[in-house]
């Protein structure tokens, strides 16, 4: 038989071409997509054998060397072929596409790990309001992982009634002929036992892995800024085989106060201030994160002057707090009476100084 005819490639073909012939070819003829086949276990059985020795560089060069000597007649004498096409070639419209191609490397590379792997990180956004940010806290964030399939815990198969493994016929081993030699190697399917006691997990296809909704709780610091990352350790995707979960990242944007404004662990504020107020000074109310506070305006407080509150800015887990800085903003009255007009005049002659002197001081 020629090798290179049961995968329909040339003798010329690269291994990569050899390769996607092999897995079109398995996926076509597998055991588990036509049960109860003999012929298409028969065909599989060839392609496996085909692809043991095309697949290796030394063996397909040993091959090559004497490939006219070498047919597998003991295929050829159990099963007959006849209405299959082995020239096939690689590419063209039998040939699988490349999300067919990937797919079949991806979920039997899953179903046949044995070793747990750690799940992928995770990545989410959350937008918080400025005082939960400000103050920190547990914060719920809806997410979307892979999580463990409930049907098969992980596995990814699920037990059943022993039956004869089809890939080796129940011996155990599967063999090929190399000139007068005889090869032979444990069943892959079945461990060298020759029964399968297991089948794959319909409800996630044998991968193990489902979607899954949910809301993590996420413990944010407090003083976090927009764009911080906080980590949630194994809130990520789950891990095939029973492996570690992920984490997840959860990106962090802070939404504007309407009335204050953060300059690292300092707030500010402008307040408006009466005219009155300003020069005769007064206790005023303030906003800020500890709700309204005391603000002690002193007399003759100018429009721009800054004041202020120790301790009533951010705080911080390993800190003081930053203080709340509050410029002050005076703001005019509206003089609409004869009586407001009189006294606005009482005030300039009691108070001639002019105050754009200073610009024209030389």
């Amino acid at each position: 038989m020629d090798l290179y005819g049961v995968l329909g490639v040339p003798r010329d073909a690269s291994t990569d071409d050899v390769e996607r012939a092999y897995l079109r070819l398995a996926r076509r003829f597998h055991p588990g997509i036509n049960p109860g086949d003999r012929v298409a276990e028969a065909r599989y059985d060839q392609v496996q054998r085909a692809w043991e020795v095309l697949g290796d560089p030394d063996r397909r060069r040993e091959y090559d060397r004497g490939a006219h000597r070498t047919p597998l007649t003991r295929v050829e004498a159990t099963v007959s072929f006849e209405g299959f096409d082995f020239s096939a070639p690689a590419d063209g419209a039998q040939a699988a596409t490349f999300t067919e191609l990937f797919a079949d490397v991806f979920q039997e590379a899953a179903r046949e790990a044995t070793t747990p792997t750690r799940g992928a990180d995770l990545e989410a956004r959350v937008t918080l309001p400025f005082e939960r940010a400000v103050r920190g806290g547990e914060v719920p964030v809806s997410i979307v992982r892979q999580d463990r399939c409930p049907a098969c815990g992980g596995a990814g198969r699920v037990a059943r009634t022993p039956v004869t493994c089809p890939a080796c016929a129940g011996e155990g081993e599967r063999r090929w002929a190399r000139g007068h030699m005889l090869f032979a190697k444990a069943c892959e399917a079945c461990g060298g036992s020759g029964q399968l006691g297991w089948q794959s997990c319909r409800p996630c296809a044998g991968v193990g892995l489902q979607p899954r909704a949910g809301v993590a709780t996420v413990v944010v610091p407090p003083g976090l800024e927009s764009g911080a990352r906080v980590a949630v350790p194994g809130r990520g995707h789950a891990g095939a085989r029973g492996g570690p979960a992920g984490d997840l990242y959860v990106t962090v944007t802070v939404a504007a106060h309407p009335h204050l404004r953060r300059d690292g662990r300092d707030l500010h504020l402008r307040l408006p201030v009466a005219l009155h107020e300003a020069a005769l000074g007064a206790k005023v109310a303030v906003p800020s994160l500890d709700g309204a506070v005391r603000l002690r305006i002193p007399p003759g407080t100018s429009s721009g002057q800054r004041l202020r509150l120790r301790g009533r800015g951010v705080p911080s887990a390993g800190g003081e707090a930053g203080d709340l800085i509050v410029e002050i903003q005076i703001v005019l009255p509206d003089v609409l009476d004869e009586r407001s007009r009189e006294l606005c005049r009482e005030y300039g002659r009691l108070h001639p100084d002019d105050v754009r002197k200073h610009l024209f001081d030389a």
